[in-house]
């Protein structure tokens, strides 16, 4: 007897069902190993997400886990999803471009500080989830229809583009510093004040007067004020070109 040929299994975890729940050892599903997953990010870190640490914490055998996902790189591509779902269903994005965008990248920074892993991630090729299409559309919306910018859509990509590496790379700072804290056991401050005396020294050798000035002047304000200073500068660069 002939078999019918299998249908095409989709490349993109987005498309490919789950299989038939089983009620023992335990129920699984996408939404509870992707649960899983997050809790233990959050608490351990992304470099202790691994399915067999999943499936043990779903009290399941890892080998279960293939059925609903193909890859740890799947894995990793619904987490952050599920994260730009929190970051949705925060509401609709609201207020003229400018507020829009703001509002877009505090939840991106709201996010990431729930989720410190989640930085790691948000690099490279655009993330291709229902949620951070949802997200993706919200940004482009916050500019489409704005005098300027609604008949040029490559200018409208540009300027998301633009907010959006801002926020990675500020956000990847902020991030870096922290880890530093916890790998070093120092805060900044302390870190600062034990360096203080070599930048002195080399301060008081005259060739570093713009620096001298930093130390003697400048603020030093937290991140989430300097974050808010960037970003006005982004904004403000993207309202110049509105206004040419």
């Amino acid at each position: 007897m002939t078999q019918k040929p299998r249908a095409p299994e989709s490349a993109l975890v987005w498309e490919r069902p789950e299989p038939t729940s089983r009620p023992a050892p335990g129920p699984l599903s996408r939404e509870r190993i992707v649960h899983a997953a997050l809790e233990l990010a959050d608490a351990e870190g992304l470099a202790s997400v691994s399915l067999r640490k999943v499936a043990a914490a779903l009290d399941a055998g890892p080998m279960r886990l293939y059925g609903y996902l193909s890859t740890k790189e799947e894995l990793l591509e619904l987490m952050v999803d599920a994260v730009y779902g929190e970051m949705v269903s925060a509401g609709p994005i609201r207020g003229a471009w400018r507020e829009a965008l703001r509002s877009i990248a505090h939840r991106t920074r709201q996010a990431a500080a729930k989720h410190p892993w989640l930085i790691d991630l948000l690099v490279g090729r655009p993330h291709l989830g229902p949620n951070a299409l949802a997200h993706l559309e919200a940004s482009l919306a916050a500019l489409s229809n704005t005098p300027g910018f609604k008949d040029d859509i490559d200018a409208v990509m540009q300027a998301v583009g633009t907010v959006n590496a801002y926020v990675v790379g500020a956000l990847r700072s902020e991030a870096s510093e922290q880890r530093a804290t916890l790998e070093s056991g120092m805060s900044k401050t302390q870190w600062q004040n034990a360096t203080e005396p070599y930048i002195r020294r080399m301060i008081d050798t005259g060739r570093f007067p713009t620096l001298a000035r930093v130390f003697r002047d400048a603020t030093h304000p937290s991140f989430e004020v300097v974050f808010d200073k960037g970003l006005d500068c982004v904004l403000d660069g993207i309202a110049a070109r509105l206004a040419r």
